[in-house]
Formats: structure tokens, sequence, C-alpha cells
């Protein structure tokens, strides 16, 4: 059996300072990768790292505009100066800016297309050609159940994450025979800071979709994103993973 292993690994997790995306990072590191955390916010991204860090493992913080794409560009070329390649690639970051179709704002579906979808491109583009030089990489984009089959108030959400997957599937057959691996997740609803502000009457009514009668955790994502980032999943590119207790089965 392949070990779930990434010693000498360079790792990238955006939106890295909470929720799955530190979770990502945190196990990257335990299982032995350097973990690159990435956010907005110097001081989110660097109390990972420092925490990482502080535990033994290896991890540095970048403040990173993921929608701003010269942003990604300067980060990925210092990125690449500092280390020969990186070898894995999580991109998380995602924000949600809500309303009903008539009264959304074009700023807004802007700021989440730019922010939840434009940035997986922003950082396959900078990063994969230092990935097909060693042969070797693992790419997972997060999308959302939500992407599959939409949801009031989300338009501008949903389309990003279904784009994601377009993006994931047609990524993986460009540089499948390169032996990079690119692949999705899609999660249910999660108990992160984007579902913190539901109440509990919310959180019940939506248990009630949910064969599992639960919200997800970030416990419950982690795992699936350690195994397709390893060595053990070299077999599987260009699929969608759905974690989402049986709500969409």
């Amino acid at each position: 059996m392949v070990e779930l292993t990434f010693t000498g690994r360079v790792a990238v997790v955006t939106g890295a300072s909470r929720g799955i995306g530190e979770g990502v990072a945190r196990a990257l590191a335990r299982d032995g990768a350097h973990v690159v955390c990435v956010s907005r916010s110097k001081e989110s991204c660097s109390r990972v790292s420092d925490e990482i860090i502080a535990s033994g493992g290896s991890a540095e913080a970048m403040a990173v505009d993921v929608s701003n794409s010269t942003e990604v560009e300067k980060a990925c070329s210092a990125l690449l100066e500092r280390h020969p390649a990186v070898d894995v690639l999580v991109n998380n970051a995602g924000i949600i800016k809500d309303a009903i179709l008539l009264r959304m704002a074009y700023e807004d579906w802007d700021e989440v297309i730019r922010t939840n979808l434009s940035s997986c491109f922003f950082w396959l583009k900078n990063l994969l050609r230092s990935m097909t030089q060693r042969r070797w990489g693992r790419i997972v984009n997060m999308s959302s159940v939500v992407g599959k089959i939409g949801n009031f108030g989300q338009a501008n959400y949903a389309a990003a994450k279904a784009g994601i997957i377009g993006l994931t599937k047609s990524a993986a057959k460009e540089v499948a025979s390169r032996g990079i691996c690119v692949n999705a997740i899609a999660p249910g609803f999660i108990n992160t800071d984007m579902t913190a502000k539901l109440d509990q009457k919310a959180i019940d009514d939506l248990s009630k979709f949910i064969p599992m009668k639960r919200l997800g955790s970030v416990e419950d994502v982690v795992p699936l994103v350690i195994f397709l980032c390893s060595e053990a999943a070299k077999y599987i590119t260009g699929q969608v993973f759905t974690v989402d207790g049986g709500m969409t089965m």
C-alpha cells in the first residue's frame, strides 16, 4: 500500500487561514509537506503557518489577493525562486456575496467569480509549468454541491463553483500525460465560517434534506483532499467527489 506521505513536497493551499483550507494545510504539514499558507490577510495566514512550525512542521505564509491575476503571478514567481517546484496545489479560497438575481450588484457578481473561479485559473496558469517539467503534480479544486444543483440567492456562487468543475475536467485532460492529476471536491453544507451565520432553525431545516441528518465538518473533507494529493491517487483525475452526507445522491 502506498503511504500518504509528502516528505520533500511543496504544497500551496489558498484560503488557508480558516475552515477547510486551514485543516488541509495542517494535515499536509503533519504528513511532511512544506506548506505555503495563502490568504488575503498576512496576519491570518501567518497564524496558521506559525502554529504549524511550532508543532514541528514546515510552512510559510503569503498574503495574496487571489482575485488579482498580477498578485498571483508575482506570488508564484517568488515561490518558484525559493523552491524548485510546487508539487501540490489546493485551490480552496472562496467568498459569498448572496442576493437574488434581481438584487445582485454587478460588483458582487464579479467579485465572487474572480475570487472563487478565476483565482483557480490564475494559480494553475502560473504553477502548471513547474509540475509538467517534473512530470508530477496534484491539484485539488474546491467546488460545491451548489455548483451541481444551484441554490436560491447564490447564482454567482453557483456559477463559480460550476465553472470550477469545467475547469478541473479540462485541465485534467491537458496535463494527464505529464503525471499531473487534477480533481475537484464538492462539499455540501460544512460547519465553517460560511455556515456559522445560520441560526439553529436554519441548520435544523437544512439537516432534514441530508440523510445523515447533520452538517459536515472540516474533518469530513480533509482526508479526501489528502488522499487526492498523494501518490496513492496517481490514476485518478478529472473527477468530482461529493462530500455531502448523501444530500445529492
